[in-house]
């Protein structure tokens, strides 16, 4: 693949208006990592607000990341472990609250599951900790309850050219300290120095050996256009600001048009070839999948040819020590079903309808058969598969057929 990291800004971006990920761009995004893409989410959020998007994207089954903190900390998506952080030392937080109470301002960060505020009345903090379905604790000396270090403090005010004086006075009184930088109309964010998507990214690239020509990153906000101009290609969203635009190679759609599936599908999908999947990829990503738990690993694919083995052994024999009919039926439609979504549009999708088989003779534990899968039919709305099942000795096993619907993303 030409691409092996796709960077995804989150609220505005991945995220449609109504808070959620649509069905096309779930669709396109669960592809582009079957293809061998790693998807990388790039938020101002706290980690834990991230991890039920990160599951819903299947990030933990494909080797994904999640950029938290607007670059504060990069975390993998299926063991947890940090691979980055940086931290605010606890001795600076007592001089963010005395100029938080002397602007008027509430003051909050994050700790694990708890979002700690001087006040938990304010709309904006409460609606910070319902979007990441965190507890708020109040605290009324902030500064005092805050003995851990910690990844960044939010600034909240609803004068938004308050929030802009304090942001040029700490942009000179704190350069080379903290940095400080407007998330929100009403909100001022205060990170560790140097610490941005940007930075940060340019450091997982770094860890896994990517080049920038090789990473696409898509945003709507001003904190992204450093991230947009550091990837090979930066996408921005149709309703970002002209200055984010401006930075762009490219703009997509808006958020609630489905923008990320349609860079997605324009820029990625449409540029696959079945000779650029990458198989070995494919085998280990999908291991907690049913393929995965059948042991069944792809071997050749091509527009009209696609070969997997799989071994006759506990997970998918009899009783009795023979293979099983149900395991060899699933073997078919993972064989047709990769088949189909390589042959179908970046804007299709594809669904299994019906699947029947001849079983014509046995293979025994200990074997390993071989399914050979060729279409026969290819329609603009269906999709026709035989798949023949042999022995290692290739003795047919069993001849089945496999519809697949494509169906157009909505």
């Amino acid at each position: 693949m030409k691409y092996k990291l796709l960077v995804l800004d989150v609220d505005g971006t991945l995220l449609n208006s109504a808070e959620q990920i649509t069905k096309r761009t779930l669709s396109a995004l669960v592809k582009v990592q079957h293809m061998g893409v790693r998807i990388v989410l790039a938020s101002g959020r706290p980690t834990s607000g991230l991890l039920p998007l990160a599951k819903m994207l299947e990030l933990d089954n494909f080797g994904g990341y999640i950029m938290s903190y607007n670059g504060s900390k990069i975390v993998k998506a299926d063991s947890g472990e940090v691979m980055f952080e940086r931290r605010i030392n606890p001795e600076q937080i007592p001089y963010l609250e005395r100029k938080a109470r002397k602007n008027g301002f509430s003051i909050f960060t994050y700790n694990g599951g708890t979002l700690l505020t001087d006040n938990a009345d304010n709309a904006h903090v409460r609606r910070e900790a319902q979007l990441n379905n965190l507890k708020i604790v109040e605290e009324e000396e902030f500064s005092i309850a805050i003995d851990f270090r910690p990844c960044k403090c939010v600034l909240v005010s609803d004068d938004q050219e308050a929030l802009l004086g304090l942001e040029k006075h700490w942009k000179r009184r704190l350069a080379g300290v903290l940095d400080v930088f407007p998330s929100e109309p009403y909100f001022l964010e205060v990170v560790p120095f140097g610490v941005d998507k940007a930075n940060t990214l340019g450091v997982l690239m770094g860890m896994l050996g990517v080049g920038h020509d090789e990473v696409i990153a898509i945003g709507d906000g001003v904190a992204d256009v450093t991230m947009l101009q550091l990837a090979g290609v930066g996408v921005a969203m149709g309703h970002a600001q002209d200055s984010v635009k401006i930075c762009a190679d490219y703009v997509t759609a808006s958020n609630d048009e489905d923008g990320v599936a349609q860079a997605v599908e324009k820029l990625i999908l449409s540029e696959v070839h079945a000779s650029e999947i990458p198989l070995d990829m494919l085998n280990s990503q999908t291991r907690h999948a049913l393929m995965g738990n059948l042991g069944i690993q792809y071997t050749y694919a091509s527009q009209d040819r696609i070969e997997a083995t799989m071994p006759v052994d506990e997970r998918t024999r009899q009783p009795f020590g023979i293979l099983h009919g149900g395991a060899t039926l699933a073997l078919a439609e993972t064989v047709a079903g990769l088949g189909s979504m390589i042959s179908c549009q970046p804007d299709e999708i594809v669904v299994g309808m019906q699947v029947s088989g001849n079983h014509v003779s046995s293979a025994h534990e200990g074997d390993t058969v071989r399914a050979v899968g060729t279409i026969i039919h290819r329609g603009r709305s269906s999709h026709v598969w035989n798949v023949d099942v042999f022995t290692s000795t290739n003795k047919l096993v069993s001849s089945i057929r496999v519809v697949n619907s494509i169906l157009k993303k909505k």
